[in-house]
């Protein structure tokens, strides 16, 4: 038999390849090897649906057993590569088991972001990224309780959502100026603060974390100048990329595993995507890991279109989503180096608008809060460069669809 196609990891990334294989009729053995016990599933539910109970673990798979079957693809659950030789084409698990490969997919993605403060080993200090983590937070919920988020980012302020509407007494710990300050301009971020402060939520800004503090559980979280009661703490400082496998066999890495515009490493036999991937981003500039559902899905199709010797898929425009309350954030593009902001509807007094960025006059990026028919023309004028004026940008009266005409 041929050695198999082996894809390091079970996530999004890994799924969408399999899926993508068996459309370009690769017909070799797969072997998908995963550290968790579950089969791929979707994580962007586990801080809304799933944590508010909404859902149950297996709708959270994204395809049954069958499927993986059919396309010839076995499932090693509950398993951890611990090395890769790529001059033998083989991988080491924790079982000491070596598997051959004809090519290797590493799609390891990215883990939570620890830190290092005194208390973090404290019971009730939690961090939210897996199905067990969402079940050990989810059993702690329970009204009246004190629930602190370390980090105000798109995790932190779903989680902080969720938690309000069942009750518990949120508080926000940002140690920036705003909100979500990674991933959305100042007027979105000013929004947020505003739409959680209505809902109870109190978020402090400009706090920094100094550590934890109770006997044996968590009871309270230590800043510079205060300190915040806690039954319960959750933290959500941004990941780090899973690239330990890869730098050990001697791969190029640059904050995520080095790939080409086919997402291949510099090993002809060894392919890297999804949230440990770092890859030229044209509308940027520069080479860059983007964590979003989006990119795994691209990075996979076009890893498998080069594995199967197709042409590659045209590129599309990075999109982003966030669903807090009844408000949906869809973001298209990246903002980063933009030289002007332009708002069209009111983030003051209302809950639908949209902010366009813009370099040198080309729409660069989109933050769209319940704004749908924004967002999808954003998507098509960015991958466009298109240079639409700003006061047509501004103007509600003009259809999205006639900016630029």
């Amino acid at each position: 038999m041929n050695d198999p196609l082996i894809i390091i990891g079970a996530g999004q990334a890994a799924d969408q390849i399999v899926a993508s294989l068996a459309q370009n009729g690769y017909k070799a053995p797969i072997v998908v090897i995963g550290e968790e016990p579950h089969p791929p599933y979707q994580r962007p539910p586990l801080s809304k649906k799933f944590l508010a109970g909404e859902m149950a673990v297996d709708r959270l798979y994204l395809k049954p057993a069958a499927f993986y079957d059919k396309a010839g693809a076995s499932l090693m659950l509950d398993r951890r590569v611990t090395n890769i030789d790529r001059a033998t084409r083989t991988v080491v698990t924790g079982t000491d088991a070596r598997l051959n490969y004809a090519t290797l997919v590493i799609a390891t993605g990215s883990r939570p972001r620890r830190i290092a403060l005194p208390g973090t080993d404290l019971d009730g200090v939690l961090y939210l990224r897996t199905i067990a983590d969402v079940q050990a937070i989810h059993s702690r919920f329970q009204p009246g309780k004190r629930l602190v988020i370390v980090g105000g980012g798109y995790i932190g302020l779903e989680l902080a959502a969720v938690a309000v509407k069942h009750g518990l007494d949120v508080t926000v710990l940002e140690q920036v100026p705003r909100l979500m300050a990674r991933g959305v301009g100042p007027v979105v971020s000013n929004f947020y603060a505003r739409l959680h402060a209505r809902h109870g939520v109190k978020v402090h800004l400009s706090t920094a974390v100094t550590g934890f503090e109770g006997a044996g559980r968590v009871e309270r979280v230590a800043c510079a100048d205060s300190h915040h009661a806690a039954d319960l703490v959750v933290i959500g400082v941004g990941a780090v990329p899973n690239v330990e496998l890869a730098a050990q066999a001697g791969l190029a890495v640059d904050d995520g595993i080095v790939v080409d515009d086919q997402c291949r490493t510099a090993d002809p036999a060894v392919y890297a995507i999804g949230d440990c991937a770092s890859q030229m981003q044209p509308l940027a500039g520069r080479r860059l890991r983007l964590e979003s559902v989006d990119n795994a899905l691209s990075q996979a199709k076009a890893a498998a279109a080069a594995i199967c010797g197709r042409p590659l898929p045209p590129p599309q425009t990075p999109w982003f989503w966030s669903d807090q309350y009844n408000v949906k954030l869809q973001m298209a593009g990246l903002s980063a180096g933009h030289d002007e902001a332009v708002v069209r509807g009111d983030p003051e007094s209302g809950t639908s608008f949209a902010v366009f960025y813009l370099r040198d006059a080309r729409l660069i990026a989109v933050d769209a809060v319940n704004r749908v028919p924004e967002f999808m023309a954003s998507r098509q004028l960015i991958a466009q460069a298109a240079r639409p004026p700003a006061d047509r940008l501004r103007n509600e009266g003009i259809a999205m669809k006639d900016i630029c005409g």
